[in-house]
């Protein structure tokens, strides 16, 4: 049994080790046990290889798109080295030694919760003050009747295969699926992508749906929303085909499941704390600990909170202060949202409908961003969109999307207001520097009528 441990970490994703780098930087006696790799499912096989292989297919768009050059070819051989060198090869053993050269003990392995601030690893019991689990989340796989008889991918086999299927059937309409159904299309799969809501990336403004949609059935990807998946066969030849829930068959070489994520509750011995497990995840309070049991803390995706990396290590911060010994709690106003889509898409804030949910006196506008001369200076058939939100009563902005260039570096500045709280009036007193898109801000709270 361990002694005089201050934390240990279960799950080494970003809030994980937002966590552990936090508490051995201030000297603490830390233990980090993870299952897999250290560094998580973003490191791995989401965000980073994701966004590597996303940006040769995005250059190759925006070549074509600019004044005075020509398209460049795409190597995929070339992009998939450059893809494992990105995620280590899937090699965390550099990430073991510079945790142990930092004083943490590692234990690579499938620890369990046994009671009150102890954890158990192949039957050895850590005992720590503190205990903050952060065991992530895995694939929300679909009752599709088949599944089982056909060749199924998730976001890990996307992102480390480096071959690209002719065919392939993506199921999901959410970051994950818009950013893997654009770029395997555009290295030359035939996509059909299916989404059961009736718009795409559904938690946003239903006019960021209707976009990205135009942009993907321009590129020629298939867009089936409101639909289902409900059967998939293997035929003879080895291809599968994809029954939707209208009749029409789909043939496919790959099923692609990427329709959200659920909590990885299941398993990690909440069960000894009295706590049950299900899909919502681990209810925590404003400083992430456990409710009821002092202690124990909740962190990233396990939370069921807003599953972003960003989030995890904002919530990482959030615990270590905690642990430290000081009371801070958590704020989500103006948190980025981002997809990394061409062109991309980001929000912050409220959408108008939650805005009016809320009872809020809100008025709206959305600017075509063509109407600003930074977009021909960027292309030369210039596309883009912005709208705000704003509180009338209270004169701040509350949400803000925009689908655009670079939009996922821009939207900073509508969640430093929103979050902020910046006044209207401030805001259209502000000088954007020209030409860029920020100025979009300015064009687009003048449209409004307060």
């Amino acid at each position: 049994m361990a002694q005089n441990l201050d934390a240990v970490i279960l799950g080494m994703g970003p809030g994980g080790e937002t966590v552990a780098g936090r508490l051995l930087g201030a000297g603490k006696n830390v233990a980090v046990v993870e299952r897999e790799l250290l560094g998580g499912e973003c490191a791995y096989w989401a965000c980073i290889p994701s966004k590597t292989l996303l940006r040769p297919a995005e250059v190759k768009g925006e070549a074509k798109r600019a004044q005075g050059t020509s398209a460049p070819a795409l190597d995929l051989n070339d992009a998939s080295d450059y893809r494992d060198a990105m995620i280590r090869n899937l090699d965390d053993s550099g990430e073991v030694e510079s945790y142990e050269e930092q004083g943490a003990r590692v234990i690579k392995g499938e620890g369990l919760l046994n009671g009150s601030r102890r954890v158990e690893v192949y039957g050895e019991v850590l005992e720590a003050e503190h205990v903050a689990v952060a065991t992530g989340s895995a694939p929300n796989m679909l009752p599709i009747e088949g599944l089982e008889d056909v060749d199924v991918w998730t976001n890990r086999e996307a992102t480390t295969a480096r071959e690209v299927p002719e065919r392939a059937v993506i199921f999901g309409g959410g970051p994950n699926g818009i950013e893997t159904s654009q770029w395997l299309s555009r290295m030359g799969c035939r996509v059909t992508f299916v989404q059961s809501p009736n718009r795409l990336i559904d938690r946003e403004d239903p006019k960021v749906g209707e976009i990205i949609q135009e942009v993907f059935e321009e590129e020629g990807i298939e867009v089936r929303v409101g639909r289902k998946v409900e059967q998939a066969r293997r035929e003879s030849d080895g291809s599968t085909v994809a029954t939707l829930d209208d009749g029409e068959e789909v043939e496919t070489d790959v099923l692609m499941m990427v329709a959200g994520r659920i909590p990885r509750v299941k398993g990690i011995g909440l069960e000894s704390l009295g706590i049950e497990a299900n899909e919502n995840g681990i209810s925590v309070d404003e400083r992430y600990q456990v409710e009821g049991i002092p202690g124990l803390w909740g962190v990233g995706d396990v939370t069921g909170i807003l599953p972003f990396t960003h989030v995890a290590q904002y919530q990482g911060r959030v615990v270590a202060d905690n642990i430290l010994g000081k009371d801070r709690r958590a704020d989500y106003r103006g948190i980025p949202r981002g997809v990394f889509s061409d062109p991309e898409i980001a929000a912050s804030g409220m959408t108008e409908e939650e805005a009016r949910e809320a009872s809020l006196d809100v008025a709206a506008t959305t600017l075509e961003l063509p109407e600003m001369l930074a977009c021909f200076t960027y292309e030369k058939e210039p596309r883009g969109t912005v709208g705000l939100v704003v509180d009338r009563t209270e004169k701040v902005m509350i949400g803000a999307w925009a689908v655009a260039p670079l939009a996922g570096e821009w939207i900073h500045q509508a969640g430093l207001a929103i979050r902020g709280r910046t006044p209207v009036d401030t805001l259209l007193d502000s000088v954007f520097q020209f030409p860029t898109f920020s100025q979009a801000y300015l064009e687009a709270l003048e449209l409004l009528d307060l």
